[in-house]
């Protein structure tokens, strides 16, 4: 029975269609909806904050179409996983997967099924964060909490009956949000536009500022200029990064995608650059829709602007301007389906890393094994099992602030990756070669290291804990070998 189980292979059912809907799909969440808010508290002008957009726009096409490279040399399932072993050594690939199971992947379900489940209270209120459910001294877990394993499980369950299931509810989704998203900017912009809006955003186009706040109050406005100026942009960067992650989760299923070589780099192409286009459009229809600048003790949508729109719910304020009323119900429904089809991306690709890491022999053996239906799906329990309990410990949100400065770091390594592997194995096969090799990897890896240098400068706490949780990988990467040697398991 283990043989049977040992000798299943995945199924090449994922085409280009499939696989540019994990793309988009795992990359577009809830961040589009709210992050502007804190990225125009921080740069305070319509111009810097198209222009973060669009920079994080750029950094992702261009990083998207590097790792392009490392598909097509390796098509197999871990991805990123793969090529960070392989370029470097098994630890550094393990620390990449340690990080990911312990806070990158499943923190990021974790977060997107809360904000699922904030948006379904909105529908329906009962359902929300101040309904607790139980309560012992400190710990408490709330309806809202309850909703969001709930989609965990229903999603992870899908996922367990086979790459098919998880494929269809991917490609619906996706298509539903990204054709909601679509009409949502053509109705702000053509109809949602605003005269007074328009008028104050094009006075104050570049004036930048950096408004500080603590307790729902103004601290401080700092005009920004010269160093000062860079280091905002750096700082606002977290949001819009994070909204624009996980295009890479179309590496980790590569060993079901059928003709790798091909439709992975072409895939992270298309992918991203629809993403890309899609997020700056949105950026320019709240623009029209709102003024940038704003003050939280404003009464209406137009003095709170997009820096202080009502819990940062950007979308929902310049919706309001169209719709009216209705607005925060329609919005509420599109971020349900955008943030659902997103888990669901992150949940189907999320498992094949910890597989390639079992098969590897640094993690549990039976998660390197595949069922009946050819998933797996002792990787897809864990992992949904992880991203629940960080949604009942409250602390969800801070770990994926501590791993921004990691994933950057992650993300700086594979693309110089790319340059190694090409010392090293200067004769294998590369179907499709990295884009504008090697000046833009290596732009890549200096505007990636520039806005991490940025966030340890600014952001230290949080970048130095993120760095905590990765070193501590180091032991439990010797530790787990000792421990498969003393079985007599074979480690990579």
């Amino acid at each position: 029975m283990a043989n049977q189980e040992a000798a299943r292979e995945f199924k090449h059912g994922l085409g280009l269609l499939d696989s540019t809907m994990i793309v988009i799909g795992s990359m577009i969440g809830s961040g589009i909806f709210i992050v502007s808010a804190d990225i125009a508290r921080t740069v305070g002008s319509p111009g810097l904050l198209l222009l973060v957009w669009l920079i994080t726009g750029v950094i992702t096409i261009t990083g998207a179409l590097s790792y392009g490279e490392l598909a097509g040399m390796m098509p197999h399932a871990g991805g990123q996983y793969v090529y960070l072993r392989e370029a470097y050594n098994p630890l550094v690939g393990f620390l990449y997967g340690w990080t990911s199971f312990l806070v990158i992947q499943t923190g990021t379900i974790a977060a997107v099924a809360v904000a699922f489940a904030r948006f379904t209270a909105v529908l329906i209120p009962s359902l929300g964060e101040q309904n607790i459910l139980m309560q012992v001294g400190g710990f408490r877990v709330s309806a809202a909490q309850l909703i969001a394993i709930l989609s965990i499980a229903v999603l992870t369950y899908v996922n367990t009956r086979g790459l098919r299931e998880g494929k269809i509810v991917q490609n619906m989704f996706t298509i539903a949000k990204t054709a909601a998203l679509i009409g949502l900017i053509l109705l702000g912009i053509l109809v949602g536009r605003n005269a007074q809006a328009i008028d104050v955003n094009l006075a104050h186009f570049w004036d930048a500022t950096w408004t500080r706040v603590s307790e729902g109050r103004i601290v401080s406005v700092e005009s920004l200029s010269g160093l000062m100026l860079f280091a905002a942009i750096g700082t606002s960067m977290v949001g819009s990064l994070f909204s624009s992650d996980a295009w890479n989760n179309i590496t980790f299923t590569a060993g079901e995608v059928i003709n790798p070589k091909r439709n992975i780099p072409l895939s992270l192409a298309l992918g991203t650059g629809i993403v890309t286009l899609l997020y700056l459009l949105a950026n320019v229809a709240y623009i029209l829709a709102l003024p940038v600048l704003g003050s939280p003790e404003a009464s209406d949508l137009l003095g709170r602007g997009i820096q202080f729109a009502s819990s940062d719910r950007v979308a929902t304020a310049a919706a309001t301007v169209i719709f009216g009323e209705p607005a925060a119900v329609i919005m509420a429904v599109l971020i349900m389906v955008s943030t659902f089809g997103c888990n669901n991306g992150l949940i189907l690709a999320g498992a094949r890393v910890y597989y390639a890491m079992a098969k590897d022999g640094v993690f549990f053996r039976k998660v390197g094994l595949l069922s009946g239906r050819s998933v797996p799906a002792t990787a897809l329990v864990i992992q949904g099992v992880w991203a629940s309990l960080l949604c009942l410990s409250g602390t969800y949100g801070d770990l994926l602030d501590y791993v921004i400065f990691a994933v950057l770091v992650f993300y700086i390594l594979t693309v110089i990756g790319i340059f190694i592997l090409r010392k090293k194995r200067p004769n294998v096969e590369r179907p499709y070669k990295a884009f504008g090799y090697p000046v833009l990897p290596a732009l890549y890896v200096l505007c990636a290291s520039a806005i991490a240098a940025d966030l340890l400068v600014f952001k230290t706490k949080y970048s130095g804990s993120g760095l905590v949780i990765v070193l501590l990988g180091i032991p439990v990467f010797y530790l787990w070998k000792k421990l498969t040697s003393s079985r007599g398991e074979a480690a990579h």
